[in-house]
């Protein structure tokens, strides 16, 4: 069978989605998938971002990575979204690129993707299940298979028992980055599952 096709779409301003969507990398290649990194293009103004030190190096520091676009999502078997979480609810940025997909979806080519999504925010109950839930509620509208973590490893556990998709605060919470890194990790190869196990059955059709 072919490669399992892995999109990682990810919005970060200081860049802690830009390390889980790196992590998820890791583990889908390790699990033999094909594998893109697209970040969300920044629409906040320059005056924002020079705001905090922190958004503008990371800015200027990520800008080689390719920008999202609707042929990532076309060409993906799968897709694994993170994106922070801006008052309970998916960063403008991420919004804005979900907004735009609506020619794909009208051709029907959204459906069937497998995707998962992950997310932060400032504190531990800052609505990191409140913007992934909105985010699987978008995928639901394309006819996407959504894959949560759920409790299917103990990973899910130790990073703080978010059965939706891996979140994470600023200030972790008492949990440690190695706690995070194997929940991301173990997200990303249950979605590369998933994923093979749906082309195999397109496949055989």
């Amino acid at each position: 069978m072919e490669k399992v096709k892995l999109a990682i779409v990810y919005y970060s301003a200081t860049g802690i989605n830009y390390q889980l969507a790196r992590w998820a990398e890791e583990a889908a290649v390790e699990s033999g998938a094909e594998v893109r990194v697209v970040r969300i293009a920044e629409t906040a103004p320059d005056a924002a971002i020079d705001s905090n030190p922190a958004w503008r190096a990371h800015y200027d520091s990520t800008k080689n990575i390719p920008q999202a676009g609707s042929e990532d999502l076309e060409w993906a078997d799968a897709v694994i979204f993170s994106v922070p979480t801006r008052f309970g609810g998916a960063a403008a940025q991420a919004k804005q690129f979900l907004d735009q997909q609506g020619g794909l979806w009208a051709q029907g080519k959204l459906a069937n993707k497998v995707v998962s999504a992950m997310s932060s925010a400032q504190n531990p109950h800052g609505g990191q299940e409140a913007t992934i839930l909105s985010l699987y509620t978008t995928m639901y509208h394309w006819g996407a298979i959504v894959v949560s973590p759920g409790y299917t490893d103990d990973s899910i556990f130790k990073a703080g028992g978010n059965p939706y998709g891996t979140s994470v605060s600023q200030g972790q919470d008492g949990k440690t980055v190695e706690d995070v890194e194997d929940a991301v990790k173990h997200q990303a190869r249950r979605t590369i599952q998933v994923a093979g196990w749906v082309k195999a059955g397109t496949q055989s059709n």
